[in-house]
């Protein structure tokens, strides 16, 4: 079962001692940092401290601000929801970009993805217009990466679920969503979709005792003797 990580597995070393330096407050080394993002955006990998460093070099450097650079992070940072780093890059970023149209979008889209109203997510995605997918157009994967963090989430809460449900939850018909199921180590049969049991999904046995005080229990052991 793929899980998305916000940490790459192989982070150069000019921008690991970007990261861990003093010279990541300096303005002249965004670029370094941007280019980083735009290979991030390329090889599906999120690197969620260098581009919270861009936010932060920003935040000092409103002149540096790159609203492009801005929209691709926050997509990046999408790809690894339930982890918090789109609330981490939010906090970086000013009111005024906050509150503009494409920014107010993705937050739509991480709202519904945070209530697991999975359904309605794609739905918005493939709206009328194809203003999401512009906004997400950059980066390599975004659908599947989406796809990937709702299954870790389906595995964590279902047993079983029935095709359909499962078919809206990620937006897959006919032999795409047959090739995703099996990709998941799961199987489908007679229009349900198994999944195997792990320490999320299995059901846990519930012990429930009565906290019974000293004098509860004389008053108790009284009435039965009278």
């Amino acid at each position: 079962m793929t899980r998305v990580a916000n940490t790459p597995s192989n982070r150069p070393d000019v921008i690991q001692s970007l990261i861990d330096g003093v010279d990541r407050y300096n303005p002249d080394n965004v670029s370094i940092l941007e280019e980083y993002l735009a290979t991030q955006c390329s090889n599906r990998e999120v690197d969620v401290m260098a581009n919270l460093a861009i936010l932060k070099l920003y935040q000092f450097n409103p002149h540096l601000i790159n609203d492009q650079v801005v929209n691709n992070i926050l997509v990046k940072a999408l790809t690894t929801l339930p982890e918090p780093d789109f609330n981490l890059c939010l906090y970086l970023l000013n009111e005024q970009i906050v509150t503009e149209e494409p920014v107010v979008r993705l937050i739509t889209l991480r709202d519904l993805i945070e209530q697991a109203r999975f359904k309605d997510f794609w739905n918005v995605y493939e709206g009328g217009d194809d203003i999401y997918k512009e906004l997400t157009a950059e980066v390599l994967g975004f659908e599947d990466s989406i796809r990937a963090n709702i299954a870790t989430a389906v595995a964590m809460t279902f047993q079983s679920i029935e095709a359909p449900i499962l078919q809206g939850y990620v937006h897959l018909k006919g032999q795409a969503f047959s090739d995703f199921v099996k990709a998941q180590g799961w199987s489908e049969a007679n229009g349900v979709v198994s999944i195997p049991i792990n320490k999320d999904n299995e059901a846990k046995t519930t012990v429930l005792t009565e906290n019974i005080k000293f004098e509860q229990l004389t008053k108790i052991i009284g009435h039965s003797n009278d």
